[in-house]
């Protein structure tokens, strides 16, 4: 950007202009101006991939781990490479922006957004997610911190009003958007929900702090349809619009030409879009470079393992070589490596649980139980092109005659996004299953309007379905589904052919899904049971499911769905190493955990989920991760909650305290701690001593392999004269160190761990604090007084 003047360029530019820039011109792209030398500027979906400007399954994407086991490594180096291979997909796929990472906090485990998210903690949440920003913009591409701010619960997000007060707002939700800023963001998203009554992308906060105090110099863009106003939202700090081309924005002339609006709001809007530009390599014919990266699936690999928390473990782990394992749960053969919603991609290739465990031992598997799940889409696995015989399906546009408008070879039953041309009216998705099981198949169309589905000239679904939804993740990703039960014989090939009528307003998503019969649930969960009584380890993976676990909705349970308790407990009444395997984006019951002899969380694992736990079961790595949120032993033992609005109004009553806060506060136990998780190793927390930043921590490696430990220093004042969370998050620091060996680790306390928020801005309160050492919120063997270091009796 040397010697750029943005104010001359933004002087090029007339009303008209200046008012087409500030709203996308698709859903992806940004307009372009060639009188000052701008293209286009395109954006992708994220967060654990760059999926590109379409939701097509040819154009394949990494998928990293999902932000919670991103968060789960404590580890701001891996996260940092991390964010430079997505910068480097960016570039492959022609992407300038990534719209990640999310920054919002588990303030309940319900959430259904919580897999998309970081921490419960603020600061871990801030320096994971600085660490993300980072990486990805060394790589020339930006980062969007979102969805500023409060935007922590998916029932009514799009237009509930959360009420926080202001100390609230700066010492928890805040905090990461800080930080965000502090890493030098390009981007910032303003979210769909309004905070203390104002929406958010009119909001206050958009000025200050974000641009004001904090001095933020990038853009701030609206989530998607977030911008509902006109002259409001153009008189606040909002920026650009998207999607476009339509929106309230499109007024924005008249609004200026009346008065209602100054053309000054406008160059400052266009100012920043400028600057965007000009660091993305979008403005004077600048060429966007993509960053060498490391060799991609390895680094995805060790990230499986880095992430994966070893809850529980009774000598079982690691498993000797030779053993004959069998690898149980309707998780383990199709391993869930992505949460649902915008943030999916299609991977190229993906490492099952089963896959990655058959390259290095006997592996016998069945599924035990069966999930109540979305219809499977058919796959080049099982379907053919009705014309050439190729892998997949032939996708067509129709008018309103019938006739072919379009057509394209697709390789998924699932298809999001079709190219529009004009007199679209039916969206064709046509492919022949070859039928390998005998019996009643579940055939299914998923739409909005007018659905039909056909076998073999037969109709056996036609039924309209209205749009009774506005949220952009149902109607664009997950319509709802329509499905005839039909009796189909092995060895032969049926032809299916699902149409859908495109209305106003109710995207293009159409999908055709095929289902094969099943052994009954006794016969399926007996046949575990034997496999596992016959082989010397059982793993059991257990899971969410799509229908759980996905943006647009919250969840309602923590109960794992289906029979997959009862899977558990029937495989370790006839095998003591049951070893479990939790395959979730966040906190679900595990109401056997001290039954089993080890409990590992792999979260949404990525695309090399297989390699990884494979890795971490026979001990190449070690499982690396440490809690971060707490898991309740039960959901009614919860502290705090409540994700549903009352009246459209969700009330942050809890204030300062969530997640292991509101558990200490409340003195209850969790399952376990903020922070928990165990090595191959164990540690011995010897002394701390203070330094001029901090404190010096003494630990010793007291097993018999090398390890790594997650050291956290909390601070606590119990007489404090104001409220505040029994203790916190101030800093931490990895140990490293081979078995017997003795080592010193810095953690710095910076001056905000002992700051309160005030009207005034932030105080410290005068007297001393203590610093609580350990491995979580739960375990801290080591004190320090204000003055006086001592060991904790």
């Amino acid at each position: 950007m040397d010697g750029l003047d943005l104010d001359v360029l933004v002087g090029k530019l007339d009303v008209t202009r200046k008012v087409r820039l500030l709203t996308g011109a698709t859903s992806w792209r940004t307009h372009a101006e060639p009188d000052v030398g701008l293209r286009s500027i395109v954006v992708s979906d994220g967060p654990i991939g760059v999926r590109g400007q379409g939701w097509d399954e040819r154009s394949t994407s990494l998928a990293l781990p999902s932000p919670t086991a991103l968060a789960a490594t404590w580890d701001v180096e891996l996260v940092g490479r991390l964010g430079r291979l997505l910068a480097a997909e960016a570039r492959r796929k022609g992407v300038d922006v990534l719209l990640a990472p999310t920054l919002n906090l588990h303030r309940s485990p319900f959430a259904g957004r919580h897999f998309e998210c970081y921490s419960e903690d603020p600061l871990l949440t801030a320096r994971i997610g600085a660490a993300y920003i980072t990486g990805v913009q060394n790589g020339g591409v930006a980062a969007t911190a979102k969805h500023y701010v409060a935007n922590d619960s998916e029932t009514e997000r799009m237009t509930l009003n959360a009420d926080v007060d202001e100390r609230t707002l700066h010492e928890v939700y805040l905090v990461p958007f800080e930080a965000a800023v502090e890493a030098g963001v390009w981007v910032v998203m303003s979210a769909y929900n309004g905070v203390n009554g104002t929406t958010m992308s009119e909001s206050p906060l958009l000025e200050e702090p974000l641009k004001g105090s904090w001095g933020f110099d990038g853009l701030v863009v609206s989530d998607w349809g977030a911008v509902r106003s006109t002259e409001a939202s153009a008189r606040a700090a909002q920026d650009l619009a998207m999607p476009g081309p339509e929106s309230p924005w499109n007024d924005l002339e008249k609004a200026v030409v009346n008065g209602d609006v100054p053309e000054s709001a406008l160059d400052l809007k266009v100012r920043r879009l400028l600057r965007l530009a000009a660091r993305v390599g979008a403005l004077n014919g600048a060429t966007a470079e993509s960053p060498e990266v490391e060799a991609p699936l390895e680094l995805l690999r060790e990230a499986v393992a880095a992430s994966t928390v070893l809850l529980r473990n009774d000598g079982a782990l690691p498993l000797s070589p030779g053993v004959k394992v069998a690898v149980l749960g309707p998780n383990a053969a199709t391993a869930r490596i992505q949460g649902g919603g915008s943030a999916g991609v299609y991977p190229e290739s993906v490492v099952s649980f089963v896959d990655g465990l058959e390259e290095v031992t006997e592996v016998v598997h069945t599924a035990g139980v069966r999930l109540a799940d979305r219809p499977a889409p058919l796959t080049t696995g099982n379907a053919r092109h009705p014309h050439h015989d190729e892998p997949g399906v032939l996708v067509r546009l129709l008018d309103a005659d019938g006739a072919e408008l379009t057509a394209e070879h697709r390789f998924l039953g699932r298809i999001l996004e079709v190219p529009l041309v004009d007199g679209a009216h039916t969206v064709e998705v046509h492919g022949k299953l070859a039928v390998d099981v005998d019996g009643r198949w579940r055939l299914s169309v998923a739409g909005f309007g007018r659905l039909t589905l056909d076998v073999d000239g037969v109709r056996v679904v036609d039924e309209d379905v209205p749009l009774d939804t506005d949220d952009p993740a149902v109607i664009h990703l997950t319509p709802p589904y329509r499905h005839a039960d039909v009796r189909l014989e092995a060895g032969t090939t049926v032809d299916l052919v699902a149409r859908r009528e495109l209305r106003k307003d109710t995207g293009t998503a159409t999908v055709l899904a095929a289902d094969p019969p099943r052994l009954s649930e006794a016969d399926e969960l007996a046949l575990a049971v034997e496999l596992a009584r016959t082989s010397d380890v059982a793993v059991v993976v257990v899971g969410t499911t799509d229908e759980i676990e996905s943006e647009g909705f919250d969840r309602t349970s923590l109960a794992l769905p289906g029979r997959q308790d009862e899977l558990v407990r029937a495989v370790r009444a006839v095998n003591d190493k049951t070893i479990v395997v939790v395959n979730s984006g966040g906190p679900v019951e595990l109401p056997w955990r001290d039954e089993v002899a080890a409990v590992l969380l792999t979260w949404f694992p990525g695309q090399e989920a297989g390699h990884g736990l494979a890795d971490v079961l026979f001990g190449v790595r070690e499982p690396g991760g440490r809690l971060p949120t707490t898991w309740a032993a039960a959901q009614q033992d919860l502290p705090v909650s409540n994700v549903v609005p009352k009246d459209g109004v969700l009330r942050y009553d809890e204030g300062l305290h969530i997640g292991y806060r509101a558990w200490r506060r409340a003195n209850q136990e969790p399952a376990y701690w903020f922070g928990h998780g165990l090595g191959y190793t164990t540690w011995a927390y010897e002394q701390v001593t203070a330094t001029a930043d901090g404190v010096k921590v003494r630990l010793r490696n007291t097993g018999e392999r090398a390890g790594r430990e997650v050291v956290q220093v909390y601070v606590t004042r119990p007489e404090s004269e104001i409220e505040r969370p029994e203790r916190h998050l101030a800093g931490w620091a990895t140990a490293t160190a081979a078995p017997g060996e003795t080592v010193e680790v810095d953690v710095e306390v910076p001056e905000r761990a002992y700051q309160h928020w005030t009207p005034e801005g932030w105080a410290t309160e005068p007297g001393g604090f203590t610093l609580l050492i350990g491995p979580s919120a739960g375990d801290t063997p080591l004190t320090m007084g204000e003055r006086s270091p001592r060991v904790a009796e």
